[in-house]
């Protein structure tokens, strides 16, 4: 199994990140959205963070409010989402940072 997809003859590593609390009403409502993409996106790397658990990780990618969904790739950040965010602007970032969607 490879990660991401074909760039130019190079594989493109693609990750979300979903920094999360249990507390966080509104990370709730975020979960079954990202559990979608996870299922049609089989090589993206799904990371949840716990930001009660995980500070550092959650000061490294400055955040500040619940949920934020990071995607990332071999570059860096290719995007961020604040709040409760729907499906097709996340999917959009994954296929910007290099996603391939499972046919």
């Amino acid at each position: 199994m490879r990660d991401g997809s074909e760039l130019g003859g190079t594989v493109m590593t693609v990750s979300l990140k979903d920094f999360y609390a249990d507390w966080c009403g509104p990370c709730k409502t975020q979960d079954p959205i990202l559990e979608e993409i996870a299922e049609d996106y089989p090589d993206i790397e799904f990371q949840k963070v716990n930001v009660d658990e995980e500070q550092d990780v959650a000061n490294e990618y400055q955040v500040r409010s619940l949920p934020t969904v990071v995607v990332e790739n071999d570059d860096g950040i290719v995007d961020r989402f604040v709040g409760v965010t729907q499906r097709d602007e996340i999917e959009a970032a994954l296929k910007k940072a290099g996603a391939a969607v499972e046919a």
